[in-house]
């Protein structure tokens, strides 16, 4: 493919349009942290076999922190009590190395003769066994008193639990942070505090999903909006739903409507004959008018109840073979399922009241398939809770309230595990199982908004408005040349990325002359690459075509 090509596919643009599309972007590190006083940015804290308290009164008010609040640890004798929190992409750990966080640990707390020390964890938590490529520090602490803990990944000694794992610097796998206190496979207890954990450092560049390109507010009351959704009411195969379900779906007001700026999805115990069948309950399945290839979903939601219940956002390939569906009677639908990709944002069962599950089904895992992950929800069915899917080319990232329960992201990419590089359109829909109970007489989803978000528009500022950073050929063949107007004498690290955010190459080069010289490219693939390179504080970015 020549490079004009590849830009008219990537983009849309035509080669003349180059200087005006690829802008370097003055980016400054991102800080990851969090004071446990309203002002951090980690929104992802978890606890392993522990309790945990993110809003704990902080009981020790002395030395070097005398802040209110703090986040409680508290180990009740579990083997691999610890506390975690995941960040949206991966670290980059070549320039910014330095990991620190303020512990207490009171001598009253702890039982048990286990070494008094903090462990921090670096892990890949889009694995099925997010430790397996686990890179560890251990520091030692003191009892009694509050102490700042500083992990050096470029100078602390570390322990790679894989021992063929490149040094931590290295490496642009990790995305998830474990912090644990007096070690593991001790059944001791500890009770400790954490405050102000930080990491002044890099993320990798990765998708921004932060441009709203289609939702539904549900703010005019009555009708769903038909210019959006699209009610799915033929029966697939003779008399019956799949899975062996019971209901009629209808594109009655009883069923799907708009009260109160949410939309309801009521299941009803009725009589009900459509299409020469008669069934005893009736609900509504909803098709979005309008399908999409990467981005975030947020769907905010309070499910209905009752065991025998399943209602379910999801979604499946705009190419579904699937009589009566609005892809399909849109002439799409020309593959099959699995074939065709499903992606179960949210499922739940009545039969399982506290639990939502997410679930892809692809060729390689389909039915009961492995490839599926959830978590316990309390309120699941008493108050709205937000279900976020974040969609890339590398991986499908599951989300509540902003905590992740499951990532997708399988080794090898092919028909069989990833038909997720074509458009996927949204269903929303409330099941009837054969064990419905008895007793049973309605329940509804109801959902407050459902958004898709994608990346902004590519800017067109001219390269003119930033003149001091030049870089040239572009597209380039096997070299390319950063000017670098006054900084002389000064050692630059470079780094490349494919556009999904995967490490391609990574450089240290000197300034000669204002000029970086960034070579051997000739052996990556055609396409367009994500260049960094850090001045000072600061970190700039800039796309370039590869020929």
């Amino acid at each position: 493919m020549n490079s004009k090509s590849i830009l008219q596919t990537l983009f849309g643009y035509p080669v003349c349009m180059l200087s005006l599309l690829c802008v370097p972007i003055c980016l400054t590190a991102q800080n990851v942290h969090d004071d446990f006083e309203g002002n951090g940015t980690i929104t992802t804290w978890y606890g392993d076999d522990c309790n945990m308290n993110t809003q704990s009164a902080n009981p020790f008010k002395q030395g070097i922190n005398t802040s209110a609040t703090v986040l409680e640890y508290g180990d009740v004798g579990g083997q691999y009590a610890n506390v975690r929190f995941d960040v949206s992409n991966n670290y980059d750990l070549s320039d910014n190395h330095i990991f620190t966080l303020k512990i207490y640990v009171p001598s009253s707390g702890l039982t048990g003769s286990a070494p008094n020390q903090i462990s921090l964890k670096l892990q890949d938590g889009t694995l099925p066994q997010p430790w397996s490529t686990q890179c560890e520090i251990i520091k030692p602490i003191a009892l009694n008193q509050w102490q700042t803990v500083t992990f050096n990944f470029a100078n602390d000694p570390y322990i790679n639990l894989d021992n063929s794992s490149a040094p931590p610097i290295q490496r642009t796998d990790f995305n998830r942070i474990v912090l644990q206190v007096n070690g593991e496979n001790n059944n001791a207890h500890v009770q400790a505090y954490l405050d102000d954990v930080d990491y002044n450092g890099t993320i990798i560049p990765g998708p921004v999903f932060d441009h709203l390109v289609w939702s539904d507010e549900f703010d005019v009351e009555g009708p769903i909006d038909t210019d959006k959704w699209f009610h799915q009411t033929q029966l697939p195969t003779p008399g019956s739903w799949y899975n062996g379900e019971i209901q009629h779906y209808t594109n009655r007001t009883d069923n799907a409507s708009v009260q109160n700026g949410m939309l309801r999805i009521l299941a009803k115990k009725e009589t009900f004959t459509s299409q020469g069948y008669t069934k005893q309950y009736t609900s509504a399945r909803l098709n979005s008018k309008f399908a999409f290839t990467y981005g975030k979903v947020e769907v905010r939601a309070k499910l209905p109840i009752g065991a025998g219940t399943w209602p379910a956002i999801w979604t499946l390939g705009k190419n579904v073979n699937e009589n009566g569906g609005y892809w399909d009677n849109q002439g799409f639908g020309t593959t099959g399922w699995p074939a065709c990709g499903e992606i179960d944002i949210m499922e739940h069962w009545g039969n399982n009241q506290n639990y939502v599950q997410s679930a892809i089904h692809t060729p390689s895992s389909y039915g009961a398939t492995v490839n599926l992950g959830g978590r316990s929800i309390s309120t699941a069915s008493s108050d709205f809770h937000v279900y976020t899917f974040v969609w890339t080319p590398q991986k499908l990232v599951f989300s509540v309230d902003g905590i992740v329960h499951y990532t997708y992201n399988p080794l090898v990419k092919d028909a069989s595990t990833w038909p997720f590089d074509a458009e996927q359109y949204l269903l929303l829909n409330v099941a009837i199982q054969q064990s419905i109970d008895p007793n049973f007489t309605q329940s509804a989803m109801e959902i407050d908004y459902v958004r898709v978000y994608q990346e902004s528009p590519v800017s067109t500022s001219y390269q003119d408005d930033h003149a001091d950073q030049k870089y040239y050929p572009n597209p380039v063949e096997d070299e390319l040349n950063l000017t670098i107007e006054n900084n002389t004498n000064e050692i630059v690290s470079v780094n490349i990325y494919s556009l999904d955010g995967q490490l391609i190459k990574s450089y240290r080069r000197s300034v000669n002359n204002k000029t970086v010289k960034v070579n051997d490219l000739g052996n990556i693939t055609s396409g367009i690459y994500l260049l960094t390179y850090t001045l000072g504080n600061k970190k700039y970015s800039l796309k370039f075509i590869k020929s």
